[in-house]
């Protein structure tokens, strides 16, 4: 059987890490959309590229490749040939994703490798316009939420376990709920609910119960 699965919501709310469990447990590849985005926000910010400047950020695409591997331990992001996947999630490409994310030629470049990578295979894959934007027809479309509070917390102790201490709680809850803001009212695929997705609060939930909450809809 072939399986498109849709998962969308904000910074932090588990989407990502029960896509990654869905998906070993039902042996099909996981696309983290998000890492994409952080790919290229990272090129940007390594070459100093202006992304206000259109002919730049359009050079800049055109010279970039992202391709997906696996080691025993986890998935990796490879930026033209180049393991980036501990780089692309440092506080400093963090703060810039969101804009990066807004531009057009960005999204519309990254959209299409999806939709390819989705036509050819089953796959979980998240984001924050899977099942409105990349893909409006998949079978099984998902949002994740939980409180702003409940996500910092998540995201702070993320950070400490990788031995990332520059951010306090407090300013990880801020940082969130202005990031939420944003992608809820960006001009180019905002994040929003698709009609026709199940809405999952993670606020008082397991790790467990997303997965499984997931899989029972999958599985019905």
């Amino acid at each position: 059987m072939t399986y498109q699965i849709a998962i969308d919501g904000p910074a932090s709310s588990g989407k990502s890490t029960v896509a990654k469990i869905v998906a070993d447990k039902l042996n099909i590849t996981y696309i983290d959309t998000g890492a994409m985005y952080r790919a290229v926000t990272y090129f940007i910010l390594e070459n100093e590229i202006n992304i206000e400047d259109a002919e730049s950020l359009t050079k800049a695409m055109s010279e970039i490749d992202i391709q997906f591997d696996r080691n025993d331990k986890r998935q990796l992001i490879i930026l033209n040939n180049q393991d980036v996947s501990d780089d692309i999630r440092s506080t400093h490409v963090t703060k810039h994703v969101s804009a990066v994310s807004a531009k057009k030629i960005v999204r519309e470049k990254l959209v299409a490798i999806q939709q390819e990578i989705a036509t050819k295979q089953s796959v979980v894959m998240d984001g924050r316009d899977i099942g409105t934007v990349v893909l409006p027809q998949a079978a099984y479309k998902f949002y994740f939420t939980a409180d702003p509070e409940v996500r910092a917390r998540r995201r702070y102790d993320e950070n400490k376990e990788k031995g990332i201490l520059d951010q306090s709680l407090e300013e990880l809850t801020e940082e969130i709920i202005r990031r939420d803001h944003y992608d809820m009212n960006r001009e180019i695929s905002p994040l929003k609910i698709a009609d026709d997705a199940t809405v999952i609060d993670g606020t008082h939930l397991t790790l467990n119960e997303m997965v499984e909450a997931v899989l029972s809809a999958v599985k019905h």
